[in-house]
């Protein structure tokens, strides 16, 4: 059976190729606040709320943390602070790749165009990029589609952008919720799941599933 070469190969950003540590770096600023065996229900419920603040109407992705924070310290009745916001936005901007992903990176993109579709900043992506150890080349980000991920506006501007149909990319991530199920949904075919335990997997959706971006080389058959 002969392998699959896309016209471009497109990426989740934070989770997939960034080590994008949300509860590692709430668990740290609330640990006082917080107990410890209840720190992963906490980090948790700020992950849910992150998600449904991301299907709401468009905000900076600074004021998607600072409400899905808020609403979480509300929830568990501890107090929360613009601080505590910033400190974690702060702490987002100092993050850098899984350790596979520079070397799987720059492998595939000796081949193929490699594209990120982020739900970022403009601001924000330009500390993530350069850390990716490979050229990207183009970052869409949620600030330029005006839409975050799961909702389908981003994808449908992506493959605008890059007048290509939705059969003709690959696309990676680590998260069914946020890219994958809406990339089913979409027609595009050719997908594959990094596994990093960022959520149960479901091959309903039709992927190929790698444990790290070193893992990508060999579905396009290099």
């Amino acid at each position: 059976m002969s392998v699959f070469k896309p016209k471009f190969i497109t990426f989740d950003c934070y989770g997939t190729l960034i080590n994008f540590d949300m509860a590692g770096a709430a668990a740290k600023l609330f640990a006082s606040r917080i107990p410890p065996e209840k720190m992963q229900a906490f980090t948790d419920d700020f992950s849910s709320y992150r998600m449904d603040e991301v299907l709401g109407a468009f905000k900076l992705y600074p004021e998607v943390v600072a409400n899905a924070l808020y609403r979480t310290c509300n929830k568990w009745g501890v107090e929360c602070t613009d601080k505590d916001c910033a400190d974690v936005m702060a702490a987002c901007a100092t993050w850098g790749p899984h350790p596979d992903v520079p070397a799987g990176l720059a492998k595939v993109a000796q081949e193929f165009p490699l594209v990120l579709l982020t739900n970022s900043t403009n601001e924000l992506i330009k500390n993530h990029v350069p850390r990716l150890g490979a050229p990207i080349h183009m970052t869409i980000t949620a600030e330029e589609v005006g839409a975050y991920k799961p909702q389908m506006k981003g994808f449908e501007y992506m493959l605008s952008k890059l007048n290509c149909g939705p059969e003709e990319i690959l696309h990676v991530s680590s998260s069914l919720r946020y890219d994958l199920m809406t990339a089913f949904d979409l027609g595009i075919t050719h997908k594959v799941y990094v596994n990093r335990g960022h959520g149960p997997g479901n091959p309903f959706y039709g992927y190929s599933e790698i444990s790290g971006i070193d893992g990508l080389p060999a579905i396009v058959g290099l």
